[in-house]
């Protein structure tokens, strides 16, 4: 067997294991080492292949995609910085826990660290930052080499795609020539099936929480963003046996067609409400149980450290759970699925004053919430007609900082399938429009939005060079209030001195010149008016960008407004009492 022969049947393994695992998407950056690779995935039927040229743009791309379909997605890239490039995206999978299969080419053992081009130390590249990490051989004639590298691409697989999701890395020399021989099909892979355990608690902890539920008179749920693929109406069971207040965020996708008969339980407007302590003081839990990551409201989990329940269960599907408050007193290892069903109360002590003291405080704050429009024309104002005016079937992807705190805010319980996701796992600004443009492709059937701000979307410029490659369709909203709004709420804004230069960071950079250069359909709003015109308006391409301009002073007025009247409307209700 020559050389290319080996070779061949070298990468087409790889991909082969990776087409019996699962994988459907893979996603190539342009490189010389890594042509093996790229040519046995273009030439391969069974994936389908996505290009960015940007190595960074290239991972978050990848991330969205993986989000969207809450399936694996493979990454290529040459030697290199290209690897180096991915990081930031492989740091949000692994603290969103998202499946990423990053295959990095690299050069042969010999020419490292001897001063060869384009070669730098990628053996454990990203640490600990991916759930695995291996090295492959080089390609060889040796028996064990195929049989190895198909068992640690499966592996590989099965480690990112158990819980928790999350990333893993594969580094593959190869020596030249890099050319291979296209294969019509795939090489028959010699290994069959892999069976993970479905992620469950024991009977001990099943039977513990029954007993702290029975016992508890006041008790919250809250539920964050939850793990990609969950079953939601497994949670709604629980609600319904339970019969708490639930704190329902945003990104957890819980807080659109909710149930009629769980509306009494779903609180949406707590971050507002616990900036009243006279209410916070009314409603301090016994017990608290979280699914899910932890809320994008500081001010809820602030209220949980200084409530001190007696019990704060969080239940979540990695031993290294998420609790940065350090008040949980029991923690269950489990994914929320079927088994919430199987929660059966034999009595319940849950105080019905209870969730109805929290629904009427829920009630008489959205009711100033949906007035906010009113009163304002910033960018609430604009988040809130977005919200009012989207249709059935979208998803909007948000940027950290103030465009997700708004929709949380303004997004009440309504019933429509809209759904909400975000990069909260690290909780940057970079890479939004890249990840936005993965996600929409991965959910074709469903109009997908981005909500981002100024920097955010700076920070990605190179993301919509993905569009000079595959079909894009994204409608892209960016608050243009020249800097970092989310500043002016922190403590920072308080101290002049250095503030703009170190913190507002105005650019007075426009974007319209950035939608010509990628031939994007461009709409200016510089009113609310202007605003709700430009989201009704017919898109003439497959991308549409619509710049709002706001002023970073006005937001933070016009939101201390708003937490003032929900405050007064909560103090005249207390009151009255």
């Amino acid at each position: 067997m020559n050389d290319r022969e080996v070779l061949s049947n070298y990468v087409y393994t790889i991909v082969s294991a990776l087409v019996t695992s699962g994988v459907e998407q893979v996603v190539i950056s342009p490189g010389s080492r890594s042509t093996p690779l790229a040519y046995a995935f273009a030439s391969t039927k069974e994936i389908e292949m996505h290009r960015q040229v940007d190595e960074r743009a290239a991972a978050f791309y990848a991330l969205g995609l993986a989000k969207s379909t809450a399936k694996p997605v493979v990454l290529v890239c040459t030697s290199g910085t290209a690897a180096a490039n991915y990081y930031p995206a492989i740091v949000e999978a692994k603290y969103a826990r998202v499946p990423l299969i990053v295959l990095t080419a690299d050069r042969p053992h010999e020419l490292r660290e001897v001063g060869a081009p384009q070669t730098i130390n990628q053996v454990r590249l990203y640490g600990e930052n991916v759930k695995w990490s291996a090295e492959f051989p080089i390609p060889d004639e040796a028996p064990q080499t195929l049989p190895f590298i198909e068992r640690h691409t499966v592996r590989a697989v099965n480690i990112a795609t158990t819980a928790p999701f999350g990333p893993v890395h594969l580094n593959i020399p190869f020596r030249e020539p890099l050319i291979i021989d296209f294969a019509e099909t795939l090489p028959v892979s010699s290994y069959i099936k892999s069976y993970t355990n479905e992620l469950q608690p024991a009977k001990q902890a099943m039977a513990e929480l029954t007993e702290i539920i029975e016992k508890t008179t006041t008790g919250i749920l809250i539920i964050g963003e939850l793990p990609l693929g969950t079953n939601t109406e497994y949670l709604w069971d629980f609600i319904r046996e339970v019969k708490w207040p639930v704190m329902i965020e945003s990104l957890s996708n819980l807080r659109t067609e909710i149930p009629e008969d769980c509306q009494i339980y779903a609180i949406t407007t707590y971050d507002a409400l616990m900036k009243n302590e006279r209410f916070k003081r009314n409603v301090r839990p016994q017990t608290v149980i979280r699914f899910g990551a932890q809320p994008v409201s500081k001010f809820l989990m602030q209220f949980i450290v200084q409530s001190n329940p007696q019990s704060y269960i969080v239940i979540d599907e990695d031993p290294m759970y998420r609790d940065s408050t350090h008040m949980s007193t029991h923690f269950i290892h489990a994914l929320p699925g079927e088994w919430l069903s199987d929660v059966k109360l034999a009595h319940s002590q849950a105080e019905m004053a209870y969730v109805q003291f929290w629904k009427m405080a829920d009630l008489l704050a959205a009711d100033v919430i949906e007035k906010y429009s009113q009163f304002a024309d910033d960018e609430g104002a604009m988040v809130q007609a977005f919200l009012t005016s989207i249709e059935e079937d979208a998803d909007i992807y948000v940027s950290s900082s103030m465009p997700i705190r708004d929709i949380d805010t303004f997004l009440l319980t309504q019933n429509r399938p809209v759904q909400i996701f975000a990069n909260r796992g690290a909780n940057g600004i970079d890479g939004v429009t890249s990840t936005a443009l993965g996600f929409s492709n991965g959910r074709k059937n469903r109009k997908t939005y981005l909500l981002i701000g100024d920097l955010a979307f700076l920070h990605d410029a190179n993301a919509f060079v993905a569009s000079r490659y595959q079909q894009c369709d994204l409608t892209v909203i960016v608050m243009n209030n020249d800097g970092g709004g989310i500043f002016s709420y922190l403590p920072q804004s308080k101290v002049k001195e250095h503030y703009e230069d170190l913190f507002g960071t105005p650019t007075a950079l426009t974007f319209e010149q950035m939608a010509k250069m990628y031939e994007l359909d461009y709409v200016k709003a510089t009113s609310l008016e202007q605003f709700t015109t430009a989201l009704s308006a017919d898109k003439e391409t497959s991308i549409k960008l619509i710049e709002a301009f706001t002023d970073r002073e006005e937001n933070v007025k016009q939101h201390r407004q708003l937490w003032a009247r929900i405050h007064e409307v909560m103090e005249q209700w207390l009151d009255s009492l």
